[in-house]
This record gives structure tokens, sequence and C-alpha cells, in this order.
């Protein structure tokens, strides 16, 4: 491929979805390249697990390649492959939880929401809510107690900014759905941080 060819390829996303599906290695390649360290960052953010993570990065794009015939190219190639990237990580907690590796969730209650365990070693002392990178970390656990139904819609919206309708249809949820687990989800991120920040 030329530098010309290749300069297209780079700047086009239709383009690339085109000559990857005529057989075009280097143009899933690129494609690959453009998007990885998004899916590995939403794998992190639904699994909070970095091995996790790595599986759902490789399982994504392996399966994208293998049904990438079946793509329309009328529909956006990124939410395609967080479809499947969110279909992998929400495997991923399924098989967690069945088979007992440590869940970060522990029992439901009586209304079917899921009781997350008491993160209780994790002391940050004043000074250290100070520094930006401690609070970026305090968010980052409060983000991963979620139950897994509000981290992913929160994690969509707030954090890779699709939109409401886009979220819906990732997740096979209404609107309204939607909307509430993201109003829900901010609301026990608002309550985690106060009590944080209380203790502190």
């Amino acid at each position: 491929m030329s530098e010309a060819q290749a300069a297209t390829l780079a700047g086009d996303e239709s383009v690339l979805v085109s000559g990857a599906k005529a057989g075009n290695y280097a143009a899933f390649e690129e494609l690959v390249n453009r998007y990885e360290k998004k899916i590995y960052r939403l794998g992190m953010n639904i699994t909070g697990n970095p091995e996790d993570a790595e599986d759902v990065l490789q399982e994504t794009f392996l399966k994208a390649f293998e049904h990438l015939p079946e793509f329309r190219e009328d529909s956006r190639f990124y939410t395609w492959i967080v479809r499947i990237a969110v279909n992998e990580a929400l495997m991923k907690l399924r098989k967690r939880r069945s088979s007992k590796e440590v869940p970060f969730e522990e029992t439901e209650d009586q209304d079917g929401e899921i009781q997350i365990r008491d993160y209780a070693d994790w002391k940050p002392n004043p000074e250290q809510l100070m520094a930006r990178e401690e609070m970026e970390e305090i968010l980052r656990e409060a983000i991963q107690a979620l139950p897994p139904g509000f981290r992913t819609v929160f994690y969509l919206r707030d954090v890779e900014g699709l939109d409401t309708e886009e979220t819906a249809q990732l997740l096979n949820l209404s609107i309204g759905a939607v909307k509430a687990r993201l109003f829900r989800a901010r609301l026990r991120l608002r309550e985690e941080l106060s009590k944080v920040l209380r203790r502190a």
C-alpha cells in the first residue's frame, strides 16, 4: 500500500472499513490501532480487572474481524465494536460471579440490587485527598463499586460520551431505563464521594 493510500485510510473510517471488508489487513490493523486504547479502557472500567480487560480487547477485535462481512456500513464502526466489547465484558462478570473468583459483588438485597463490598483497607489521608491523582483514584474506586448495570451505563454515557439512544441500543434497554440507571449511578457516586470527603 502506498503512503498516499495509507494516509487516506488513516483519515477516513468508512474507507478503512471498506478496505478491511475487502480483505485489506492493513486497513483492519489501522482500525485496531485507532480504537484499541478505548476498548481496553472500556473493558477495564466494566470489569475492574486488567487481565479481563486485555481479554475483552482481544476477543472484541477477533470477533469484529470474524464478523466483519456482516457489518452494515451505514452504521458507526466504533459503536459496533463497543457493543461487542460490552457483551464480552459483561460475560466476564457473569463468569466471575458463577465461579466465585473474588467477586466485587456480594449478595443481592430484597429489590434485587447488588450489595457492594466495603473497601475498608483503603484509607487516604486529607493531604492525599487534595492531590488530583488521589481524587481520580477515589472516583475510579467509586465507579467500580457501582453495580455492573449502573456502571456500564455511566461509563458509556459520561466517559465515552455516547448519547442516550446509542447507549440504549448497545445495551438493549429502553431510553427510560438508561436515563433511570444513569441517574441512580450519578446519585450513588455523589453519595460515595461525599462519604469519603467527610471522613477526610
